[in-house]
C-alpha cells in the first residue's frame, strides 16, 4: 500500500519500536513501586519527559503524560472552570466538543476563519474583547488544510484581556517548529501517533502557574495531575519518538517540501481540481483538494482499490455524510466541501509514491466523471 494518510495516524518508527521492546517483553515494573524494577521503570519515565519537552521548548517538569491528544485537550479546557470559553471555529472535534459541553447553554465564542483556512485576528480581537473568555483555545495547524495558525498573535490578544491560552499542536509537532515559550501559551496537547510513535499515549504541557485540576483522581500520578498507572511502554515509545522528531526535523522538512512541491505542481495540472487553503502557510506535508461534481469518499475508496491510502478529512469523522465544519468555517459551500480530499504524506514516501498516485488519481476521476456526467472531464 501506498500510505498517504499521515494526519490520522504514522507508522511505528523501528528505532522507537526496538526503544519500547525492553518494557513489553521483559522490563515490566509499576513507576510507583519503591523495588529496583519500578526504579528503573520510573527512571524510563523521567528520561522520555525530558525528550518529550526537548521537542517544544519546557522544563520536564512541565509535561503530563495523557492517554493522547483527545484526554490532553479535554484536561487543558477544563481549565476555564465553568467559565467562558473562545476556540477557533476550524479546532478538532477534541476541543470543540468539550468546550461546547464546558460553556453550556450559550456555547463557546467561535473565533472566525479567513478563505484561507487561518484565523480572522481582526475579527477575534474584537469578540475577545466582547466576551472576555477566561479560555482561549487555538490550534497550531489544521488537520485538514494544514494551514498554520496565527498562534503568538492571538495568544497575545487573549492574555491582554487576562486568559490562559492553549494550544493544539498534534499535527504541527515534528513537522514544523513547535515552542512553547515563542507561541506565548500557557498549555500545549501532543500525541505520540501522529509523529512515529504509539497510539494511546500523548502529553499536556503545563505551565505551573495555571490553576490545573485533574480530570483523572485516585492517586498521586504525574505529581497528582493525572491518576492511573503509566503507561511505560507507549512513553518511553513517545519520548524516542519525539526525539527522532527534533534531531531529524529539518531533513524530514526539506523531503516533504520536495514531495509537496511536485504533488501540487501534479495536482494543478488537472482538470476540475481545486485546491484548499493555497493562500496559508501549510505545514509541509498536508495538502486538501476539491474534486468537481465528486463525492470526496468515493474518491478515498476508489483510490483504496488501487493501494493508496488517502482520507476524505479527519479520520475521527470518517463515515460522517455531514460536509467538513473546517471547510465550512472557510466559506466553502457545503455541497462542494463534501468533495474534499486530504493527501498528508510522511517521512518515507517517495516521489514515485506521489507519481503513482497522481496517475491512479487521473484515471479514477476521468471514470468517476463520466458516470457523473461531469463537464470538466
Amino acid at each position: 500500500m501506498i500510505y498517504l494518510d499521515h494526519n490520522a495516524t504514522t507508522p511505528l518508527d523501528a528505532r522507537v519500536r526496538e526503544a519500547m521492546r525492553p518494557w513489553l517483553e521483559t522490563q515490566f515494573g509499576n513507576p510507583s513501586s519503591l523495588h529496583r524494577a519500578g526504579r528503573a521503570a520510573r527512571d524510563a519515565i523521567e528520561q522520555a519527559r525530558a525528550q518529550v519537552a526537548a521537542l517544544v521548548g519546557v522544563p520536564p517538569e512541565w509535561v503530563v503524560f495523557t492517554s493522547g491528544g483527545t484526554e490532553a485537550n479535554n484536561a487543558a479546557l477544563a481549565v476555564a472552570g465553568g467559565g467562558p470559553l473562545a476556540v477557533s471555529a476550524i479546532e478538532h472535534s477534541s476541543v470543540l466538543e468539550p468546550a461546547r459541553h464546558l460553556a453550556g447553554q450559550g456555547g463557546p465564542c467561535l473565533l472566525p476563519v479567513t478563505a484561507a483556512g487561518t484565523l480572522d485576528l481582526e475579527a477575534a480581537g474584537r469578540l475577545l474583547a466582547e466576551h472576555r473568555p477566561r479560555l482561549v483555545s487555538v490550534m497550531r495547524a489544521n488537520n485538514e488544510t494544514g494551514a498554520i495558525q496565527p498562534l503568538a498573535e492571538v495568544a497575545a490578544l487573549a492574555r491582554g484581556i487576562g486568559a490562559w491560552v492553549h494550544t493544539d499542536a498534534v499535527q504541527a509537532a515534528g513537522k514544523v517548529p513547535v515552542d512553547f515559550g515563542t507561541a506565548g501559551v500557557h498549555m500545549l496537547s501532543l500525541s505520540a501517533h501522529k509523529l512515529y510513535g504509539p497510539k494511546g499515549v500523548g502529553a499536556l504541557v503545563l505551565d505551573p502557574q495555571v490553576p490545573f485540576e485533574p480530570l483523572l483522581r485516585g492517586g498521586g500520578h504525574e505529581k497528582g495531575r493525572r491518576a492511573g498507572t503509566e503507561n511505560v511502554p507507549g512513553i518511553v515509545g513517545f519520548g524516542m519518538a519525539a526525539e527522532l522528531a527534533a534531531r531529524e526535523l529539518e531533513t524530514r522538512t526539506r523531503h516533504l517540501a520536495r514531495l509537496m512541491e511536485h504533488l501540487t505542481a501534479r495536482l494543478d495540472a488537472l482538470p476540475g481540481v481545486e485546491r484548499v487553503a493555497v493562500d496559508a502557510e501549510r505545514v509541509p506535508n498536508t495538502c486538501m483538494f476539491l474534486a468537481s461534481g465528486i463525492d470526496g469518499e468515493t474518491l478515498v475508496m476508489e483510490m483504496d482499490r488501487e493501494d493508496i491510502a488517502i482520507a476524505s478529512g479527519s479520520a475521527c469523522h470518517s463515515g460522517s455524510t455531514r460536509a467538513s465544519h473546517v471547510l465550512t468555517a472557510m466559506g466553502i459551500p457545503p455541497e462542494r466541501a463534501r468533495g474534499a480530499v486530504r493527501v498528508s504524506l510522511g517521512k518515507d514516501n517517495t516521489m514515485d509514491d506521489v507519481d503513482a498516485f497522481i496517475d491512479a488519481l487521473s484515471a479514477r476521476l476521468a471514470a468517476l466523471s463520466r458516470l457523473a456526467g461531469v463537464a470538466d472531464w
